[in-house]
């Protein structure tokens, strides 16, 4: 009887160990899937996953007569260009310079009427985050400009697919200020514009 029960034991033991293990494989399972499904569904968030990267423009030499305070220093395209070229990619740890979102040549400068244009050309025609860069790039020049100017930030023409919407959206200044009343949105540009902050200071 006793060799019975412990044979029985011994049983109800495997019995005990093969459900404990075949349930843990599909624990396993399971979360090994959820990772997969969540992985591509992030891979599928990204709307360009490899995006080109372009050589970054060497930094401004510094003249003797840009230290002159007798001499009247006036903006340029240059001066615009460094304070937005440092500005991250909402989606990419890249930043604006890195992904030709910006450049140079893009921005026009006119301190006789002091008006700003920057004209930014998205990594591809459908982003969905154009507006938020463009808001970011608004931010970022608000803030380091002398109020007198006047910015106008649109897309570059012929490079996405909403263009004209968009640029409606980044001209209105109702709509501008009230997004920038978002907390969350507000946030988001900080977090874009902060790093390219603290490098004008630092700089």
């Amino acid at each position: 009887k006793r060799a019975c029960d412990v044979k029985v034991g011994v049983a109800k033991l495997r019995m005990t160990l093969t459900v404990y293990f075949i349930y843990h494989e599909l624990h396993d399972r399971r979360r090994l899937q959820c990772r997969r499904r969540r992985l591509t569904h992030n891979m599928e968030r990204l709307e360009n996953i490899n995006p080109t990267l372009y050589e970054k423009c060497q930094e401004r030499q510094v003249l003797p007569e840009d230290d002159d305070d007798t001499i009247v220093d006036e903006f340029d395209a240059r001066e615009i260009f460094d304070l937005i070229r440092s500005i991250n990619d909402p989606e990419h740890p890249l930043t604006l310079e890195e992904l030709n979102v910006v450049h140079q040549d893009h921005i026009n400068v006119d301190n006789n009427s002091n008006e700003v244009l920057v004209r930014f050309t998205p990594t591809i025609p459908h982003c969905s985050m154009a507006t938020l860069i463009g808001l970011s790039i608004r931010v970022c020049l608000f803030r380091s400009l002398p109020s007198r100017f006047k910015v106008r930030v649109e897309i570059s023409p012929g490079t996405h697919t909403s263009e004209n919407a968009v640029n409606k959206q980044l001209g209105d200044k109702e709509r501008v200020a009230a997004a920038l009343e978002n907390t969350s949105l507000i946030q988001v540009i900080n977090q874009c514009i902060t790093p390219n902050l603290k490098m004008s200071l630092l700089n």
